[in-house]
């Protein structure tokens, strides 16, 4: 008899057990996930440079993890997002070498904000944001973690990392979404003219493999008391994830932009990079980049208002990439970098102009 009711209460406990799980289960699953969301991120890097002048500094095209021989921290990132389904916004703010050298021309005040917006659906399948965001152009962004290879591309580093406007965003299908904005400018938080810039994308997965972009920008760039230079600009990439290991991605940029005198060529830039990368174990991963960048006169990418006499900026370069991720949410990454010019476009060390130029850079990421 004993037996048996300790049996009995045995199979009862256990239930009540069970009723109690069911219950803490069904509860969870009826609280939805809170629309307010934490995230950070920090990159800390050490970079090495070879035929380069005895500086600190990188050459000054190079924004992004733009100091050599120098431990310091790229970009560090802490922000909150909301999103509730029909209303959206976020802040964010961050500091580092990047932050620096990206935002020099920005008011102070705004330097540090990586991103400020508020937006709601004007109806479904719709999205209207207000405030600062990153930027509809290129493959690559500001994050590091989230790029193939550790530094940005030549394209991607002269080009809007970052944007101040308004974005209408509407998703056609789940294949498909269109994109446009209405700008303060060409990267700059704050107006430096009386006009407004115009920006378009069109982003569309016809598979879960591949990605197809092409974005656009116009607008007057130049000071209010300048001449105007009317810009346009087109980007496009492709990416392909050939395997669950392979992934291929190629990425053209072309622009011009008008000269001051009435009638004159207008300067053309255009750039081309294609990237592979590849999954060597669980967490080992490689990537390799070839790319080259063209400017007549170095429009853009050496003077926003060059001059006609000024030279040609022509440059390619390669660049190979090893990482290791031990947690999912930490990266360790190694890249060498080569540049090689027709013409000599740096300085090296014992202050004599070169056509080449290497760099190593290093980086743990953090991403929280």
């Amino acid at each position: 008899m004993k037996s048996n009711f300790l049996l009995t209460l045995g199979l009862q406990l256990l239930a009540a057990a069970a009723t109690a799980q069911t219950t803490a289960d069904s509860a969870a699953a009826a609280t939805p996930p809170s629309p307010l969301t934490t995230y950070g991120f920090v990159d800390g890097y050490y970079g090495y440079d070879f035929q380069h002048a005895a500086t600190n500094q990188r050459p000054g095209f190079l924004y992004s993890h733009n100091r050599q021989n120098e431990f310091t921290v790229n970009n560090a990132v802490i922000g909150l997002r909301y999103d509730n389904g029909q209303a959206r916004g976020a802040l964010g703010l961050h500091a580092g070498t990047y932050v620096a050298a990206n935002y020099a021309a920005e008011d102070p005040v705004l330097r540090h904000v990586y991103e400020a917006y508020a937006g709601f659906r004007p109806f479904q399948k719709a999205w209207l944001d207000l405030g600062i965001f990153a930027s509809h152009i290129g493959f690559e962004s500001a994050v590091s973690k989230d790029n193939w290879t550790l530094t940005r591309s030549l394209m991607a580093e002269n080009s809007p990392y970052y944007e101040s406007g308004a974005r209408f965003t509407f998703e056609a299908s789940p294949k498909l979404t269109l994109t446009g904005l209405v700008l303060n400018g060409w990267q700059n938080i704050r107006e430096n003219n009386q006009a407004k810039a115009l920006g378009t994308q069109l982003q569309w997965r016809p598979t879960d493999k591949l990605l197809v972009n092409s974005s656009g920008f116009y607008g007057n760039e130049q000071p209010q008391d300048s001449v105007r230079r009317r810009r346009y600009f087109h980007d496009f990439y492709v990416s392909y994830a050939a395997t669950p290991r392979l992934s291929l991605a190629l990425v053209f940029d072309v622009g011009t932009q008008e000269q001051a005198a009435r009638g004159s060529k207008a300067d053309t830039w255009h750039s081309g990079a294609a990237f592979v990368r590849y999954k060597l174990a669980a967490k080992w991963t490689a990537a390799a980049r070839a790319e080259y960048y063209a400017a007549d006169h170095g429009v853009i990418i050496s003077s926003i208002i060059p001059a006609p006499a000024a030279p040609d900026f022509r440059v390619q370069a390669a660049s190979l990439n090893l990482d290791y991720a031990p947690a999912t949410n930490v990266v360790f990454r190694v890249e060498g970098r080569a540049f090689r010019a027709r013409e000599p476009f740096l300085t090296d060390r014992d202050g004599r102009p070169t056509d080449n130029y290497g760099n190593l850079t290093s980086s743990i990421a953090l991403s929280f």
